[in-house]
């Protein structure tokens, strides 16, 4: 999985949904399945985000539903597709 991390993504590349969710799983530190916000700051720090911390804490303030501080389910994942897409800018698209 290391090796994926050496891979840049850049924020404007277009991607398919399962793409972006294999990246983002990349930075799944303990493998639990889940996202933490630490683990998609990291994420966003891998692609050279600005301002990745305030943005990482508006996506999990706009789809962690449960408020457990994870994203941990389908629903969760698709709307942070969404957010990835409206305000991170990525193209992302069905396969």
């Amino acid at each position: 999985m290391a090796i994926m991390r050496c891979i840049r993504l850049e924020p404007t590349r277009s991607m398919t949904v399962d793409e972006f969710k294999e990246w983002l799983r990349t930075y799944d530190d303990n493998h639990d399945g889940r996202i933490s916000k630490e683990e998609l700051k990291e994420a966003l720090h891998g692609l050279r985000v600005w301002f990745r911390s305030w943005k990482a804490k508006k996506a999990m303030e706009s789809v962690d539903f449960n408020r457990n501080g994870t994203i941990d389910s389908a629903t969760e994942m698709e709307k942070l597709v969404t957010f990835a897409q409206q305000h991170l800018h990525f193209k992302i698209y069905e396969s």
